[in-house]
């Protein structure tokens, strides 16, 4: 496997992670400000944001189809194996920050 795989593999789950946890965090503070109640607040903006935050790891929605169009008609596999993998990885990032708030806040997140 590539070295550089690797290292996208590692700053999508971290990309992932952060915007689940950081978009949590923040639009939990502006429910606060508003009345809301922010524990609340929190399951419902990270259910919201797990999708954005596996398309914002892996670079927007028209990268990926770009490179699954080239690995489909060039007969490159490696692209598509590639484009499988940050995926998963962003997936990954995404299902860590839903188990951290579980256990912080002592419900699930579905």
């Amino acid at each position: 496997m590539d070295d550089r795989l690797v290292v996208s593999m590692i700053q999508c789950f971290f990309i992932a992670f952060g915007v689940i946890l950081g978009g949590t965090i923040v639009g939990s503070i502006g429910s606060y400000i508003t009345g809301e109640a922010p524990l609340t607040a929190m399951f419902r903006i990270a259910k919201s944001l797990r999708i954005w935050a596996i398309v914002a790891a892996i670079g927007g929605t028209f990268d990926a189809i770009s490179n699954f169009e080239k690995g489909i008609f060039d007969g490159s596999t490696f692209d598509i194996f590639k484009q499988i993998m940050m995926i998963v990885s962003a997936m990954g990032g995404v299902k860590t920050a839903l188990l951290l708030f579980e256990w912080l806040l002592g419900e699930e997140v579905t």
